[in-house]
């Protein structure tokens, strides 16, 4: 009898553990994928916007180059350049949030992790991204707002420019 209730203790815990459903299966894990998927189509978008940002600012700078000791270009390149800097570590901040997040779906797959833990640093990294995105948003705004003035600047001195010739042809 003993044998007989020691095999069938055996044959339960084999049987919860063979029932035991696969972590990467659960819905809550599947739903975490997909918004990884999210945050990676995001941060390709931001990588890309800031390689725009760069290219625009080589532009504002050789466009500089033919206005000679124009001090409020001077600092317009400067805003830029520390608004290109702070949206550089917003996107390594983001690269690195992706990071953590694979970790973790790959933790929580493996069963290294309860879905309680999962779900609560899930929702945790899920807060910080859209904080990432709202700020990425406000760079953009900012930059393009600095290079709208930029080149209402540069507008601006062609114009001058203009006249001045113009007035000297005159003379």
């Amino acid at each position: 009898m003993k044998i007989l209730s020691k095999l069938t203790v055996i044959a339960a815990v084999l049987f919860f553990i063979s029932c035991k459903q696969n972590p990467a299966e659960a819905p809550e894990h599947k739903a975490m994928v997909e918004i990884h998927k999210e945050m990676e189509a995001s941060h390709e978008a931001m990588a890309k916007e800031h390689n725009t940002m760069k290219d625009d600012h080589q532009q504002m700078v050789d466009a500089h180059q033919t206005i000679e000791n124009d001090s409020i270009h001077l600092i317009t390149e400067k805003n830029h350049t520390d608004l290109l800097a702070k949206h550089g570590e917003l996107i390594s901040s983001h690269k690195t949030l992706i990071e953590k997040h694979a970790e973790l779906e790959t933790k929580h797959a493996s069963g290294e992790i309860t879905l309680e833990q999962m779900t609560t640093e899930h929702e945790s990294m899920k807060s910080e991204h859209e904080n990432m995105e709202k700020e990425h948003q406000q760079i953009s705004s900012e930059h393009k707002q600095i290079t709208e003035e930029d080149q209402k600047m540069i507008k601006e001195h062609q114009e001058k420019a203009k006249d001045t010739v113009a007035s000297s042809d005159q003379k």
